[in-house]
């Protein structure tokens, strides 16, 4: 199913859309995606993740230590248009959305956020969400955002350029024909941002989750994103994509 036009309905329509995507995403991850020492849960924060976030870094199991054959982590490198990197040890102080969680103490290793209209369009918003990002990769938290809107005023060169930006400090260009953005973020002892621009009337590419540094899951973008469409009312639906 391709990539829908949804500046063509207002916000509160894609909210409603955005609660049953990441439902359907945690159904699925919970159903074979992810190891079996792992779990996802749809959680909200308001501000800040506290000290329950739990960086596995080098201390962690291994990718072959968490899980073979199926729900195994996949360790080569993932196939997307744009690998960025920052230098290692950079030092940094510092809505609803899927938290994947290690069974053996139950704190967050991954998160998955898809990007909200209200993210984006006032400076408070995208603010607000740059600083969330921010606080999860200075915890080393593996991070997967999904922006099916296109750049506005906020983020004028798109999500993951206004992300590397803030955290990195250093522009990013990743301008293309493509205005939507899948980014995947890599927690070690440097950051590794796998980037892979989209556009609507195109199908989503399975996008890669980290659990450890250098082992991560394919969450399957497309399926979920179809599931979830099926839910919108037809009255909805008829506006967001018109009957031919």
């Amino acid at each position: 199913m391709p990539i829908h036009d949804w500046s063509r309905v207002e916000a509160g329509i894609f909210h409603d859309f955005h609660g049953d995507w990441i439902q359907v995403i945690k159904h699925t991850l919970n159903s074979g995606v992810l190891p079996p020492d792992y779990y996802a849960l749809s959680e909200q924060k308001a501000a800040g993740w506290g000290p329950d976030v739990l960086a596995l870094g080098h201390d962690g199991p291994t990718p072959d230590a968490v899980g073979g054959g199926g729900t195994g982590l996949l360790q080569a490198r993932p196939a997307v248009r744009l690998v960025e990197e920052t230098e290692p040890d950079f030092p940094r102080l510092r809505q609803r959305r899927i938290a994947v969680r290690h069974a053996s103490d139950d704190r967050v290793v991954a998160v998955i956020e898809i990007v909200s209209p209200g993210n984006k369009n006032h400076r408070h918003g995208i603010r607000s969400f740059l600083d969330m990002v921010v606080e999860l990769l200075d915890r080393k938290v593996h991070l997967l955002v999904i922006d099916l809107h296109p750049p506005g005023k906020h983020d004028p060169r798109g999500i993951h350029a206004a992300i590397w930006n803030e955290y990195w400090g250093e522009s990013s260009d990743t301008r293309t024909d493509r205005t939507l953005t899948v980014a995947s973020y890599e927690c070690n002892d440097h950051v590794t941002a796998y980037v892979e621009p989209a556009a609507v009337g195109e199908e989503l590419a399975d996008a890669p989750l980290f659990l450890v540094p250098g082992g991560h899951v394919l969450v399957p973008l497309e399926r979920t994103y179809r599931t979830a469409w099926d839910g919108v009312p037809k009255r909805w639906r008829d506006v967001i994509a018109p009957p031919a």
